[in-house]
């Protein structure tokens, strides 16, 4: 039975009829058609997908939504549509049963429908049950319905007016009422229903619209509308942004790879049995955790070898995968629907060469253009949206892998890389990802597009076609011969950048002492030098670029070129029409897009593959063992601490730093850990921890450990939290615990009590200050087990006796618990039960003080030695030396306020974190009287507990003089001289399109045209010219970007580096590092490059609306609504999105504080056990970050949208008019107009984009610039110095009435201090933390201005002097001693000012010649990251050393002793005694016996001179020198 007469019995109903449907006026569709396929097409197309649907929902369950009247309306028409149907098919019986010939389908189709409507409705409350709140798979079968019923509806109505008296009135009735139900099932699958019970978004108080916003509403990217408004009116802030989708969020993201990525390792690692015969001690077998197995005669071990690297690429793409693999289909439909807007431009040519055509065919093609350009359209930002998001899911996973690996690598394992290089890790690699994954489809999708391309154009003009892919074929390598150039330029560049980057940190991070030192020049000059390489290289890759960028714009020239030359001459048969002409340019422009992003994103690949590496090795780090230390449960052993033949390393393969150590400490037993500098006290509280490699031996602890390390870490918090340290809040036990650890004083001279916040490192805290805080922490939490490593160095001796008292002593707070204390206080070592005594790594002597004094060992001679100094400081605390290279790793700084330098590297990328200023602006003050006085009071005080200053988020629009100023720095000739090249080179690009389309309307004659060869000449000659433009423009605005980013970094260098002193303590080292990172590299590579493409976009898009309108005048009426539209379009989203940008980049720099900070102390967090709190922490700040990320990509779909509806508009008109207009239009011009019009739409989208990059990338210029503004010190030097050489000649300082304060708003610091010291005389400084002893000295030096009197050095005003002039000819040898990485040569000397004779006498005058000389490179030995190869003692030693080279006639010291052990001290002093003997010292003391024999000593109380005489008399006096002395046992 054949399709005809299963339509009506007599075969009168054909299915298909070409006069009528196609070649006629009016087209309609024969009635069969229409009751089989158009009927059955929606049916077949819910019954094909509604399984996997149903599959879908099932796995997805989302809540159960409640009925509503929504929801009954949607089943209530379902049922409606069902029983017409089925009113149909009685009908059809009944007709029947009248003795009527019914033809099958009038009974088959309406079942079918009938049915396919019972399945929909069951879908409507299926989904309602599982929660589906809009679903697509219903608004498309509505969608498609409705489209098939609209065809027979037009029918019906023709066929009502044509032949009235052949009408069935009651299936005319219920085909009304059927297409009725359907527009209304139509519109209510546009709105999307209420949120299912329980759902997330019910509890969030901000919840993401996307989820419960309608199919329409998620294609268009309607739902985030609201936020666009909102960002309009006013600029957004953290409050408007949305929280996360669950799927997005650290908590469900970064478990998923992690355990992907375990099962990678476990893959690759493969057991082996390893049987060693062995007497009892020798070999061990190793479990894989490295613990020895019970001895045996034999010894089974399984140990894991690696058969291979595990692939992170796996792990990756199983986490990732299947969601992105939805893009790649989306992909593939927007490939094939790229092809069909040269293939309708091609019908639309025919339409108006064929006069005969009718015109409504022009309409309909018309209609099938605009439907499917708008359909590409949102296939393809729906694709861009799945890739984003997928990106945005993969950099979370990264950070978080990242992060949690840092907590758990070990230490040999952590110093290969520094903090700054682990960073980048989550910055910089991070990144590449997420850049790769929009673009990564393109490795097959390319090849598709060019193959498609391929078959079209050999379609259009045959075999000419290979001459045009040859030239495209020689592009491919010479531009991936360019990539390839580009990226070895790219890795040099991104090694000076890594370089000038640590020299930058290591600056700011020092930046006090080199202020002191007058050599902020020589390290200016060192960071530029750097820098010129730096440009070099990018002046290398600028010219590349122009070469790409020629080949870029020239090569769809060169290729329509040869095309269409070879197609010419070949055959002079072969004319050159309209259709053949712009149909294969569409095509060309097409293929354009493929060819050149293949080179980049493989490049980009190469990229991301290398980030791979970095990210695979060092998630494949060793880890910490677990298990080195045994925890045992409460056993009857009364032993605390057990250690067994121990021996440990710092890494596996070093020798033992520690040998045949054995241990047992009883529970409650303090313990005193004493021996010389680097014997390897702190290594022993490391081994107990667990953080070094156990080599043989066992070790176990009972209970918890609390540590103190010996370089206090402080977190940027408020005092109270970095105590607190994640433990809830028990006010009376806090309150014992400041107390006990001495800080009540501190808290009162604090400008917000326990709630000022702390900056990076501790930056506001002193030395003693963050040491006791950091006990305090150890305290507070309240553990079995102390591990104190010398934290009684860093504090004023009567604080350390208190210290000692109130908190370590028998009678402490810590009495009862165990207590291991590395000291060097002598005179605590009577009280502690037992003594350790450490030499080179072993314990030679244990025992208790009274024991180990009658054996007469090394301890007894120790004692000796020092005896004599022990009754001078009873209880001062003998401070400790410093870095054992080897012994703190990973542990923060100790000294006064500073950005030190860190152990492990530098506090790389600080940024500043708003939540802990939030925290930190709540300062309370503790007195609560109603008087005026105390408010203001109060609220003073939570300003100045605020320190630094968050990176600010600016609002509003970027203004033009920011883009003024970019000009001026490239110069105003170029700049002028770059925009005439491109007005040029679209011009001649205008002008050669323009000369096709009258070649293609020469008339033809005896099949040939008549005056090809000229045409051709003409048409080459201007696309030559277009290529020099292109090339000479690239040249220009390339080389005028590198002049503009070496101007503005040279004048930002200058600027920050004559900053003050005050703004670097504001400022967090993070922000200026980003200044110098991240600003400086977008002006370097970013900026030029965005200026390129969006003059290149602007003049496209203003040259293809020109070409329109000369084509069809017409579009005149249409083009400035258009434009109007667009223009708001973009404003509206700029105001968003320049926002959204700015909260994101302000919320990114806290997940690297954050990070930095928990690298410095991965020690201590672990030792606390706090690994999860952090990590926690970290998730939430990535959040943060995202959370303003999310919508940022969100806006950009929203714009693209509607962006390219505007195109698609543009588009659909001009083919419209010309339509129209089809008898005036020749077909070259026509297809001029529309192959320009269907290039708009990707132009106009890339202007917008590049317009809002721009924008948002200029910021970097204004950032960098704000540095100008800030306030400056006094002049380096000034121009008509009258100073004499050789200054101050004797050395007399007199100071009158002097006082200064650190910040504007607070009382002065010191006041009314008046003294005359005498040339050569020496003075002692001494009083209370906080007295103002250091205060002193930076007026001296004028790091802090006078607020009041003056000081005269030899009769000068040094406020009258030049910075440097007075800097450079004092000396001082600051607290911390800071090295900087270079030679130690530079070290000393940076100008190169000395001969190599005097710096080896200098360093023979510190006792340092013997250590230098024994080095193999000398002088020239490399200093690494803040001397962090040599011992804290020494970096002490060469600070003297660089004294002793500058020998001038006053010499400051700032308690540079607190930090040295007794043996550097004597060095040190008796050195300064010896060669300083004719200068006048000022020595800051902490130990008093240093400045006994002084001539006079000033004291200070409360910034107050207290009093001022020889130490003799001061004594006898009976003052506050008398009880300090008293304290110190010196009386």
């Amino acid at each position: 039975m054949g399709i005809d007469s299963f339509c009506s019995l007599d075969g009168s109903d054909p299915f298909w009829d070409w006069n009528r449907t196609w070649q006629t006026h009016n087209p309609d569709l024969t009635p069969c058609f229409q009751n089989t396929l158009l009927v059955w097409i929606p049916c077949l197309y819910l019954w094909l997908f509604a399984p996997f649907y149903i599959l879908y929902i099932k796995s997805h369950d989302r809540g159960y939504i409640c009925m509503t009247h929504f929801n009954r309306a949607k089943t209530v028409i379902g049922f409606t549509l069902w029983l017409i149907c089925w009113t149909d098919v009685f009908y059809s019986f009944w007709e029947r049963s009248c003795g009527a010939t019914i033809a099958p389908v009038y009974l088959v189709s309406p079942t079918m429908l009938g049915i396919t409507m019972l399945l929909a409705t069951f879908l409507i409350q299926y989904e309602r049950m599982k929660g589906v709140q809009s679903s697509g798979v219903m608004l498309n079968f509505w969608l498609i319905a409705i489209v098939c019923a609209t065809v027979t509806f037009r029918s019906k109505i023709l066929l009502a007016l044509n032949e009235p008296a052949s009408v069935d009135v009651f299936k005319y009735t219920t085909f009304y009422i059927y297409y009725t139900m359907l527009l209304i099932s139509l519109i209510l699958a546009c709105f999307s229903d209420q949120p299912p019970l329980f759902s997330q978004a019910v509890k969030d108080s901000n919840p993401c619209p996307e989820l419960g916003a309608s199919f329409l509403s998620k294609i268009t990217f309607w739902w985030i509308t609201g936020l666009m408004v909102k960002g309009y009116k006013r600029p957004l802030e953290e409050k408007d942004l949305w929280s996360l989708n669950v799927e997005d969020k650290s908590q469900r993201v970064v478990p998923q790879l992690v355990r992907r990525w375990d099962q990678e390792c476990n893959k690759v690692k493969r057991p082996v049995d390893k049987t060693l015969y062995s007497p009892k001690r020798a070999a061990r077998g190793e479990k894989k955790d490295g613990q020895p197995i019970e001895e045996s005669e034999i010894l089974l071990a399984k140990t894991f070898l690696k058969t291979g690297d595990p692939s992170l690429f796996c792990a990756l793409c199983r986490t990732f995968g299947p969601y992105f693999l939805v893009s790649s289909l989306y992909k593939i439909i927007h490939d094939v629907l790229m092809f069909v807007g040269p293939e309708i431009l091609r019908l639309l040519i025919q339409f108006v060469n064929d006069s005969s055509a009718p015109t409504w065919l022009g309409y309909f093609y018309t209609t099938l253009l605009f439907v499917c350009t708008c359909f590409q359209t949102l296939i393809l930002q729906k694709y861009f949206h799945v890739c984003f998001v997928t990106g945005m899911r993969l950099r979370t996973a990264i950070v978080g892998a990242v992060y949690r690996k840092a907590l758990v690598i070990t230490n040999a394992a952590r110093r290969t890389s520094t903090v700054g290089e682990i960073v980048n890790l989550m910055s910089v690699d991070a990144q590449r990802f997420m850049d790769l994954i929009t673009y990564i489809n393109m490795i097959w999708s390319a090849p598709l597009q060019v193959v498609l391309a391929l078959y079209f154009l050999w379609q259009n003009l045959g075999p000419s076609v290979l001459a045009g892919v040859a030239v495209m074929v020689l592009m491919v390598p010479i531009n991936a011969v360019i990539a390839m150039k580009t990226k070895t330029y790219q890795v040099a560049q991104m090694k000076s950048k890594d370089n000038r980057i640590k020299l930058m940190n290591e600056v700011l991070n020092g930046i006090k002492v080199l202020k002191l030192y007058a050599w902020e020049l020589a390290f200016k000059d060192k960071v530029s030098a750097i820098r010129e390489s730096e440009l070099q290289v990018l002046k290398k890759t600028a010219y590349l670029g122009a070469v790409s960028t020629f080949t870029w714009v020239c090569a769809p020239f060169l290729v329509a070129l040869s095309t269409f030359a070879v197609y010419v001459l070949v055959d002079e048969h072969n004319i050159l029409d309209a259709q053949k002409a712009f149909v294969s340019l569409a095509l060309f422009n097409i293929l354009r897009f493929p060819l050149n992003m293949l080179p980049m994103v493989i490049s980009s690949m190469v990229q991301a593959s290398v980030s791979l590496k970095r990210l695979r090795v060092f998630l494949s780090h060793e880890e910490l063992d677990e298990d080195s230390v045994d925890r045992p449960a409460i056993t009857g052993s009364p032993d605390c601490i057990r250690i067994a033949d121990g021996a440990f390393s710092w890494s596996k393969g070093d020798p033992p730093t520690l040998k045949r150590i054995n241990v047992r400490i009883p529970e409650g037993a303090l313990v005193a850990v004493v021996g010389h500098v680097g014997s390897g006290k702190s290594s022993l509280l490391s081994a107990l921890l667990g953080e070094m490699e156990k080599q043989e031996g066992n070790v176990s602890i009972k209970g918890s450990v609390a540590y103190v390390p010996q370089q206090a870490w402080i977190q940027n918090a408020t005092l109270k939290d970095n105590i607190l340290f994640g433990r809830e809040t028990k006010e009376s036990w806090y309150q014992k615990v400041v107390e006990a650890c001495a800080l009540l004083p501190d808290l009162e001279v604090l400008p917000g009590g326990d709630d000022t916040e702390i900056g990076e490192k501790g930056v506001n805290l002193s030395g003693g200050q963050k040491q006791r805080v950091s006990v305090a922490r150890a305290v507070y939490c309240n553990c079995a087990v102390y591990l104190l490593d010398d934290p009684l160095s860093a504090v004023d001796a009567h604080v350390g006796k208190h210290i000692f008292e109130k908190v370590i002593g028998p009678q402490g707070l810590l009495q009862g618990r165990t207590r291991v204390l590395v000291t060097h206080g002598l005179s605590f070592l009577p009280q502690a039960d037992l003594i350790l005594v450490m030499v080179d790594g072993e314990i030679t002597e244990m025992g208790s003080y009274a024991e180990l004094l009658s054996r007469q060992g090394a301890f007894a001679e120790f004692l000796h030695i020092y005896s004599n100094k022990e009754q001078e400081e009873e209880s001062s605390s003998g401070g400790e030396e410093g870095g054992e290279t080897e012994d703190e790793k990973g542990k923060s700084e100790d000294a006064v306020p500073r950005k030190g330098l860190e152990n492990g590297g530098p506090a790389a990328l600080l940024g500043e974190s708003l939540n802990s200023l939030n925290a930190a602006g709540t300062g309370k003050t503790p007195k609560t009287e109603p008087n005026d006085a105390d408010a203001a009071k109060k609220t003073k005080s939570a300003e100045s507990a605020r320190l630094t200053e968050a990176d600010k988020a600016k609002t509003g629009r970027v203004k033009l003089s920011v883009f003024w100023e970019y000009m001026k720095a490239i110069g105003m000739p170029l700049s002028i001289f770059s925009i005439f090249l491109f007005f040029c080179h679209h011009l001649s690009s205008l002008a050669s399109n323009y000369w096709l389309s009258l070649w293609t309307d020469d008339p033809v004659i005896n099949n040939t045209q008549p005056n090809r060869e000229m045409r051709l000449g003409v048409y080459g000659g201007l696309g030559l010219s277009q290529g020099i433009a292109v090339f000479c423009y690239s040249v220009s605005v390339s080389i005028g970007g590198i002049l503009a980013s070496r101007y503005l970094h040279q004048t930002m260098l200058y600027n920050v580096l004559r900053s003050p002193m005050s703004f670097f303590e504001r400022t967090p080292s993070g922000n200026l590092v980003n200044r110098f990172a991240k600003e400086t590299d977008t002006i370097d590579s970013a900026i030029p490059s965005i200026i390129k493409m969006f003059m290149g976009s602007l003049f496209n898009v203003l040259g293809s609306c020109a070409v329109i309108l000369i084509a069809t005048p017409l579009v005149t009426a249409i083009i400035p609504p258009l434009g109007l539209l667009y223009f708001f379009v973009q404003r509206f989203y700029v105001a968003s999105s320049r926002q959204l940008k700015r909260l994101e980049s302000v919320s990114r720099s806290p997940v690297y504080t954050h990070f930095s900070e928990t690298l410095l102390g991965t020690s201590v967090i672990r030792a606390f056990g706090e690994q999860q709190r952090f990590i926690r922490e970290s998730d939430g700040r990535v959040d943060h970050n995202q959370k303003a990320y999310f919508p940022s990509i969100v806006a950009n779909r929203w714009l693209a949208v509607r962006l390219e509806f505007v195109g698609n508009c543009i588009v659909t008109f001009a083919a419209l008019f010309a339509v129209m207009a089809r008898d005036s239009l020749s077909p070259g011009i026509m297809g001029l107009s529309i192959s320009y019009a269907l290039q708009v739409t990707a132009s106009l989208n890339w202007l917008v984009r590049m317009s809002s990059e721009l924008e948002t990338n200029i910021v970097a210029v204004e950032r960098v610039k704000e540095y100008g503004d800030t306030e400056k010190e006094a002049e380096w030097r000034l121009e008509n110095s009258t100073l004499p050489a050789g200054w101050p000649t004797v050395g007399h300082i007199e100071i009158r009435n002097f006082g200064l304060r650190y910040r504007e708003d607070l009382e002065l610091a010191i006041c009314d201090i008046s003294v005359n010291i005498e040339g050569g005389e020496k003075v002692g400084i001494v009083g209370r933390t906080g007295a103002g002893k250091s205060s002193l000295t930076l007026g001296l030096f004028r790091i802090i201005e006078a607020a009041q009197g003056e000081m005269y050095i030899d009769g000068v005003n040094i406020a009258e002097l030049g910075l440097h002039e007075l800097r450079s000819r004092i000396t001082i040898i600051p607290q911390d001693p800071v090295l900087f990485s270079g030679s130690l040569r530079m070290n000393l000397d940076p100008f190169d000012g000395y001969t190599d004779e005097e710096v080896w006498r200098s360093l023979e005058l510190a006792h340092l010649k013997n250590f230098v000389s024994g080095l193999p490179d000398k002088l020239n030995h490399e200093c690494s990251e803040g001397g962090e190869n040599l011992s804290l003692g020494q970096r002490q030693l060469v600070c003297l050393a660089r004294a002793l080279l500058r020998k001038t006639k006053i010499l400051v010291l700032d308690e540079a002793t607190a930090a040295v052990d007794l043996e550097t001290d004597n060095l040190i002093q008796s050195t300064i005694r010896t060669q300083f003997e004719d200068c006048t010292v000022l020595t800051i003391a902490h130990r008093l016996n240093t400045i006994m024999d002084y001539t006079r000593v000033l004291v200070l109380d409360k910034g107050k001179m207290a009093e001022f005489d020889s130490p003799s008399n001061l004594i006898a006096k009976k003052g506050i020198f008398y009880k300090m002395a008293k304290d110190s046992g010196l009386v």
